[in-house]
């Protein structure tokens, strides 16, 4: 039984997060282009274009996500965000016609962790960008766990060098199942063996016999 000494925390789904995975923690400083709604009075040293004082309305930065979500109001507008371009109408073209020809690792590692906590944002083309990452994940996903079946005890990274890290994730779930099927069929499974639940009933029941 293979044994580690940090186990892993998944990363949250959808627009879920979860603080103690580091995908998450990662994700979070991904960052985003936005525009400033307002005036930020004596924060013109955050944005090194300006010599001003103040960060002016208008300026367009990029913020990374935790920052951008906690500025983001619906009603009181402070920042707005505009769509990274790997999200936007022209590049979801490309990923109906054929994504499984896309470098999403080169396009950004968390495609669709980025996709998911983009539709925090009030933006008209959500339904689109909604749907473009499911149709994405669709069309991939049949050629990811394809891969992962049909390589043992080979290299692996020109495999998983255009993989989103999510379909890295399924792509090394992937491969430790064949590992453990050829492992099995090598006879090197572990042996089965009874629950200590099973072993502790057998021996009140000999006691109770002897009684």
């Amino acid at each position: 039984m293979d044994s580690q000494s940090y186990l892993p925390v998944p990363p949250g789904v959808g627009m879920e997060e979860n603080f103690l995975s580091l995908d998450d923690i990662l994700l979070s400083h991904e960052r985003l282009p936005s525009r400033t709604e307002c005036l930020f009075p004596r924060l013109g040293f955050l944005e090194k274009s300006t010599d001003s004082q103040d960060i002016q309305e208008g300026t367009k930065m990029e913020l990374p996500l935790w920052l951008a979500k906690g500025l983001y109001e619906r009603k009181r507008r402070v920042v707005s965000i505009e769509l990274p371009k790997v999200y936007r109408e022209g590049w979801r073209t490309v990923f109906n016609a054929d994504p499984t020809v896309v470098d999403l690792h080169k396009m950004g590692p968390y495609y669709y962790g980025l996709g998911s906590q983009m539709l925090h944002f009030d933006s008209p083309e959500n339904p689109e960008i909604a749907q473009a990452l499911l149709q994405t994940f669709i069309g991939r996903f049949r050629r990811t766990m394809d891969s992962s079946q049909n390589v043992y005890n080979e290299d692996t990274s020109a495999l998983v060098d255009r993989l989103d890290c999510l379909e890295r994730v399924l792509f090394k779930m992937g491969q430790r199942g064949l590992n453990s099927f050829q492992g099995w069929e090598k006879g090197r499974a572990s042996h089965l063996t009874a629950s200590t639940l099973v072993l502790n009933y057998r021996k009140r029941k000999m006691t109770d016999l002897q009684a």
